[in-house]
């Protein structure tokens, strides 16, 4: 076999050693894109309970295959976005002690429906395993859907809390502006009440009371008769008594 064969031969097999690693690549892309994304052990293929250094392992072999400088797929970026976010999570303490808590649970609801024992032959199966997978994607919905109702609740609780916060603080703009307005009117209130209280004091003032004019006249008439009568008949009428009053007859008279 010549020199060219064997280099023939040699990027034969180069090439098919690159084909299988394009659908090795292919093949864990379409994997971590169907895994269950609550679920970071399924996303990174790992089983739970597994210690952090097999985790950081893991998440470096894969992080290498699929890493979109180092493959032609469209799909990469999402996968390595996945990918990431699973190794993210379990590398959390308190976000991988609730998946853990949540594949236990699956687990005893399994042995609860079945009316297993933690020592049940059943447990050890492959069918067991599918199922508990599949009950853990429950749980986990379940869980998603409880955290988003609370934190629904929780930001509507402060919305009305916000609303209120921004109704007093309006209320208390209102009440410094009210205040400021009424502060730069004094001047003219105090004005204003001064000048009624001026007009109020001329208009008041008592005036003098006039003596009816009819009432008067009437009574000096009486009075001027009287006296032409008392002196035309003076001589024809006897002497007064004594104690005669003209001011009783005048007052008689204006009656």
């Amino acid at each position: 076999m010549g020199s060219e064969d064997v280099k023939e031969e040699k990027d034969a097999l180069d090439a098919l050693e690159l084909e299988a690693k394009e659908f090795d690549k292919d093949a864990e892309i379409d994997r971590i894109l169907k895994a269950f994304r609550l679920d970071a052990y399924a996303v990174l293929d790992l089983q739970p309970g597994v210690p952090e250094s097999d985790i950081k392992i893991c998440y470096r072999k894969k992080s290498l295959l699929i890493h979109p400088d180092k493959t032609k797929n469209p799909l990469a970026p999402d996968a390595f976005d996945r990918l990431k976010k699973a190794q993210t999570e379990l590398m959390d303490e308190k976000h991988r002690e609730r998946l853990d808590e949540a594949i236990a649970d699956a687990r005893m609801l399994l042995i609860r429906e079945n009316k297993w024992t933690v020592d049940s032959p059943e447990l050890k199966t492959d069918e067991f395993a599918k199922k508990w997978r599949d009950k853990t994607r429950e749980v986990l919905i379940d869980n998603e859907h409880r955290r988003r109702r609370q934190v629904k609740a929780q930001m509507q609780e402060e919305g009305r809390e916000q609303k209120k916060q921004d109704e007093e603080t309006e209320q208390r703009k209102r009440k410094r502006q009210h205040e400021q307005d009424w502060e730069a009117t004094r001047d003219q209130r105090i004005d204003s009440w001064r000048s009624f209280q001026k007009g109020k004091s001329g208009d008041g003032k008592k005036k003098k009371k006039m003596k009816p004019i009819g009432l008067g006249l009437r009574i000096h008439d009486h009075t001027q008769a009287w006296h032409g009568l008392h002196q035309e008949s003076q001589s024809a009428m006897p002497m007064f008594p004594k104690n005669f009053s003209f001011a009783v007859c005048e007052a008689h008279l204006a009656r």
